[in-house]
């Protein structure tokens, strides 16, 4: 037999041995209670990878007795599901086919479709995995003819087992005792970042490296860190967790919480997205702070210019101060609610003429220039003077509400008693 990853060979067989997962999997829990039916409907998971999806798959094909079928749908063609629903009824599947189709996320419709008629059936009972959330990625009719259960993240107590497990499986594989360093297992599992098959990647690496004495071959823990260096990380530009560490960051902001702020901001530097943090610290100088404190948006912009001028890694510190500054800011959405009522009322279209006394007067044609009766602010005492400016239709309509933060409220006053001179 040819080489098997360690991931792959100690792979559990049955549903006790599975790390994590136990909202579902527990004594109990619904899916396994489903599984021990082996009444098995058609299933959908959805989770991170290395959480266990492809592992359950396997156990349920073999207290199935069902034929397991596998495809991946980075590679799949409509041909290939062809070929497997082929198989119905053969000796190839006399007892009916189980199909794991990983990632079904890149299966387009078409692809997605050409399942349907056989899992409605029962011949083909379909187990498709995905990273991605299946609502916003899955044919609504293969979603409305399947089960769907998430697969969380595992924690680094999660996937200790699996560790120890390992270490001791290649032990037996390679003849000798490993001994790991003190903090090797725990480093192993909090940097794998919850993916099991990269722990036990990581685990197969060090032992077939590790330095034997008398025998004995110790797993140093400067190997460990150095093996697990940045695995931790789980991102994908066009996933889910790139918009969801997105989100943090800005609600943190949001939220004036500088520590958390910092945590999202480098879970996206450490992914090398620059773009993605600067235009959310830019948005948030407007969006949340605002008019709270107006120089705000200028020290942020300048500092993201200092960012894109160092590029990674120094484009950390100027982002960094970017980030406390804006979540330890007085905070204030009046902009964003200003221009969010204004754009309402254009949608709605609600516009109307705009006064005479606004428009160009170069406009006049054969010029004929009419009187426009524009009154000149800077010539009235504190260069405000009464004037229409809004159209008829929406003549007296307030967009922009004063904040209650020291900055806007200052702002109000100063207005209010120009105004309440000239009126």
């Amino acid at each position: 037999m040819g080489y098997r990853p360690l991931a792959d060979e100690i792979r559990p067989e049955t549903l006790d041995d599975v790390v994590g997962q136990g909202h579902i999997l527990a004594p109990g829990g619904l899916l396994r209670r489903i599984i021990e039916t082996n009444q098995v409907p058609n299933l959908i998971f959805y989770g991170p990878s290395g959480t266990g999806k492809t592992t359950v798959a396997n156990i349920i094909a073999k207290r199935s007795g069902r034929a397991l079928r596998r495809l991946n749908a980075t590679t799949a063609s409509l041909a290939d599901v062809k070929d497997v629903i082929s198989q119905v009824g053969t000796m190839l599947a006399p007892n009916g086919i189980l199909l794991y189709l990983d990632e079904i996320q890149y299966f387009n419709k078409k692809q997605q479709q050409s399942l349907l008629e056989v899992i409605e059936s029962g011949d083909v009972t379909l187990i498709a995995s995905t990273t991605e959330n299946p609502y916003f990625y899955i044919y609504n009719a293969v979603l409305s003819r399947s089960s769907v259960f998430e697969f969380k993240p595992l924690t680094a107590k999660d996937v200790e087992p699996a560790i120890c497990r390992g270490f001791a499986f290649m032990s037996e594989r390679l003849g000798k005792k490993i001994e790991p360093e003190e903090g090797v297992i725990e480093h192993i599992s909090s940097a794998c970042g919850g993916d099991v098959r990269k722990a036990l990647n990581t685990v197969e690496l060090l032992a077939n490296g590790a330095v034997t004495k008398k025998g004995k071959a110790v797993v140093k823990l400067a190997d460990a860190q150095l093996a697990a260096q940045g695995s931790a990380m789980r991102y994908d530009r066009e996933g889910d967790d790139h918009f969801d560490i997105a989100s943090a960051l800005m609600k943190s902001l949001r939220g004036s919480d500088p520590d958390a702020a910092l945590h999202y901001l480098a879970r996206l530097l450490e992914a090398g997205d620059l773009i993605t943090a600067i235009r959310r610290i830019l948005c948030s100088a407007s969006e949340d702070v605002g008019m709270a404190y107006p120089q705000a948006a200028l020290i942020v912009k300048a500092l993201v210019d200092s960012a894109l001028q160092l590029g990674l890694p120094e484009a950390r510190l100027p982002l960094a101060q970017a980030v406390i500054l804006l979540a330890t800011a007085p905070k204030s959405n009046s902009v964003g609610a200003a221009i969010d009522a204004a754009g309402a009322d254009v949608r709605a279209g609600r516009t109307g003429a705009i006064p005479r006394e606004l428009q160009n007067v170069h406009a006049d044609s054969a010029g004929q220039e009419r009187e426009q009766g524009y009154l000149y602010p800077h010539l009235f005492p504190g260069h405000w003077v009464a004037q229409q400016y809004l159209p008829d239709e929406l003549a007296g309509t307030v967009y922009y509400h004063f904040g209650d933060n020291k900055n806007e409220q200052a702002a109000q006053s100063y207005w209010e008693k120009i105004k309440g001179e000239q009126g």
